[in-house]
């Protein structure tokens, strides 16, 4: 006879049906956590593998079924990532890796491959914004000559998880809370914060998240990593370790929080926008391809594990060897038919290259293959154009199935067969010579669920990103953490993230706590204490990007009146940069200047604020000024463009409005009777220095 607290925690979970069957409710506190057919779980935090470092084994179906019910969620829009932009282009070998590899677009110099690159958010759905703060995907489709290679990562090189098997758990806790069904593209809430202050190894990541890459100034301004480390293989077999990725050629570069909020407001297309018209404009966008090589020697001898998602291998220790080029030159001429049904697949590697026992790429392989059955509702997916292998045929026996669009001929559909002997046509057959090839590697241990030991440092890391941030940069992290943890109802759960960033750094810890106004509770004990690596340059971003305007924005406030003079010089000068210039008016129509002329506005004012330009500058009459003075949306784009630490070029005419708005004086203000150059040199960066002057930070 069951126990009286059995059966109270069988009596709360289920109640009977008017049929008398079963239905599930909610689960009373203590209850175990099962598989959907009632199987208890005994260890819901690690896949099953091949010893601690070994590969996650296909016979795991707590994983499978876990993963796969999450997967089938949303019908048909991607549970993430669904927010999307893409362009098509080429991609260029312009250095061999031919003794590390037999791929050949890794060895082939100077041959173009064409290419797909998909950029999107990732917690939002498909009629989010484009500028919220979250983690950009940063997906390849090369199409190249031994079939498609599908390199699907983000612009942030580390995960928030381990393991694959937590991969629902997070998307959960990130996404619109189950009850209320908001906050939609936001971290700032209550179960997010929730999973990531009990997940110690999401605190690098956090890192990351919180800082200014996750809110780019554009997709043409993210660099991309493939984030799980790979293997290459050469013609003997021998295996080389690799992280590939791609950095951009205008360099990274961010916007700033209040700035991306309003941008969010102003124009929630902003960065596909942005994309779509560089593009247009033939400002194509260019990435440098790059690669982390190492052998496994090395590889061991680093003080963390390279299987576990949540590290880098800063660029000092490996450096980055540029081997190719990308250059998205052609929009999309259906946004549906190619970035909406286009299909990533981490299995998509061509030979020569091979996965590693990362058990979240594990996880991955299954996952994408069966998040696409269920969005693009066919095993024949890719037989849609944006998926088909276009640098060589594809062929083999599989057959029929939903929205079968070939047409084989013969009886052969299987294999082996001896039809050829008859002759007909047999078909094709495996290529032991030339075909993929997967490393061999030997493993030791028991099957088990299991985390390797490697994988517990969770903080040397996030203490390493922060430290190597320059104190801009230091000073917007812990003011995101202090914005998301201000949204957080759920007093234990910012004290145990707070508890958490004592094991980062006491400083950043007790920043975060000053600006929530909360004691700093004990520090959280660490499965493996933090060490101090040195620091890492590369992973800033102010201070790394070039100054320069190309792919930037101007935006000329023009009144009637203004000399027109000075709007020739900015605009030329600006060209003369490949920097976009565009002309703004109270009223759309344009206006009409000193000389005469009849000036055409690419905006009206309330339409184009100045949180959608790089720098700006005012160009009024004495009239034209006070105009604008009794217009708030005037004012606040002098406003805007001064708090958001832009360059701001004014006529002397217009000084009563920046006056108005609060504008003092510094480095970044200039006088446009000094001249176009004296304006676009400011222009080209931010003011740093004027931050502690606009807002507090923590």
């Amino acid at each position: 006879m069951a126990d009286a607290e059995t059966t109270k925690n069988t009596i709360s979970a289920t109640h009977l049906g008017t049929g008398g069957e079963l239905h599930q409710t909610a689960s009373s506190p203590g209850a175990r956590i099962t598989t959907n057919h009632g199987a208890p779980i005994s260890d819901n935090q690690n896949s099953l593998k091949a010893g601690g470092r070994g590969p996650t084994l296909l016979e795991d179906f707590v994983l499978r079924e876990k993963i796969q019910h999450f997967d089938h969620e949303r019908i048909p829009e991607r549970i993430v990532h669904a927010r999307g932009s893409a362009a098509h282009g080429f991609f260029e070998l312009t250095e061999s890796l031919a003794d590390v590899t037999t791929a050949k677009i890794l060895t082939e110099i100077g041959k173009k491959t064409e290419v797909f690159t998909r950029f999107s958010t990732v917690a939002g759905g498909a009629g989010s914004v484009d500028t919220p703060r979250d983690v950009r995907g940063f997906a390849v489709k090369f199409y190249t000559r031994e079939g498609n290679w599908d390199l699907v990562g983000n612009n942030i090189p580390v995960f928030f998880i381990q393991d694959a098997i937590k991969f629902p758990d997070l998307i959960h806790s990130v996404k619109m809370e189950a009850d209320s069904g908001y906050p939609q593209a936001a971290s700032a809430h209550d179960t997010f914060w929730d999973f990531i202050s009990l997940m110690p190894e999401s605190t690098h990541m956090i890192m990351w998240a919180m800082s200014d890459r996750a809110i780019p100034r554009s997709l043409r301004m993210i660099e991309g990593f493939g984030v799980n480390t790979f293997r290459l293989l050469n013609a003997d077999g021998v295996a080389t370790l690799v992280k590939f990725h791609w950095r951009p050629k205008l360099g990274a570069q961010s916007t700033c929080w209040d700035e991306a909020v309003k941008i969010a407001g102003a124009d929630p297309d902003y960065h596909r926008r942005d994309l779509y018209e560089a593009i247009s404009d033939g400002a194509f966008p260019e990435w440098e391809f790059g690669v982390q090589l190492f052998t496994q020697e090395e590889a061991d001898a680093l003080p963390f594990d390279i299987l576990d998602a949540t590290k880098i291998i800063p660029e000092e220790v490996a450096p980055i060897r540029v081997i190719g080029r990308m250059v998205l030159n052609r929009n999309p001429d259906n946004f549906f038919a190619e970035t909406e049904q286009v299909a990533f697949l981490p299995t998509n590697i061509p030979p020569g290259i091979d996965v590693s026992e990362d058990p979240l790429l594990q996880g991955r392989l299954f996952s994408y293959q069966d998040t696409q059955l269920s969005r693009l509702g066919t095993v024949n997916f890719h037989q849609i154009p944006i998926n088909q292998a276009k640098g060589c045929p594809f062929q083999n026996f599989q057959r029929d199935g939903q929205m079968q669009t070939s047409v084989p001929k013969g009886r052969a559909n299987y294999e082996p067969n001896s039809l050829s002997e008859a002759g007909e046509d047999g078909g094709p057959r495996a290529a032991p010579k030339g075909g993929f090839r997967t490393t061999a590697v030997p493993f030791e241990g028991t099957k088990a669920r299991i985390r390797s030991e490697t994988f517990a440092d969770h903080y040397s890391q996030a203490r390493l990103f922060f430290r190597s941030q320059t104190k801009p940069e230091q000073a917007h992290l812990a003011s995101a953490l202090v914005f998301e943890l201000s949204k957080v109802s759920l007093e234990h759960v910012r004290l145990r993230v707070l508890a958490n960033l004592q094991n980062v750094d006491e400083d950043l810890a007790t920043r975060v706590a000053a600006g929530l106004d909360m004691d700093l509770p004990e520090k959280a004990k660490a499965a493996v204490e933090p060490i101090d690596l040195d620091p890492s340059p590369a992973l800033r971003i102010v201070g790394k990007y070039p100054e320069t305007l190309r792919g930037r924005a101007l935006g000329l406030l023009v009144t009637d009146g203004a000399n027109g003079a000075i709007v020739d010089a900015l605009k030329a000068a600006a060209a003369s940069e490949d920097a976009k210039v565009k002309i703004v008016a109270l009223k759309v129509g344009g206006v009409t200047l000193k000389d005469g002329r009849k000036l055409k506005a690419d905006a009206q004012l309330q339409g184009a604020p100045s949180v959608i330009f790089d720098a700006v500058a005012v160009v009024a009459s004495e009239a034209g000024c006070a105009e604008l003075l009794r217009e708030g949306a005037a004012i606040d784009f002098v406003k805007d463009a001064f708090g958001h630490l832009k360059a701001i070029g004014h006529t002397k005419e217009a000084q009563p409005l920046l006056d108005k708005a609060g504008v003092e004086p510094d480095a970044g203000v200039v006088d446009l009777g000094s001249g176009a150059e004296a304006f676009l040199k400011p222009a080209r960066t931010r003011q740093w220095d004027r931050e502690p002057k606009v807002r507090i930070l923590a």
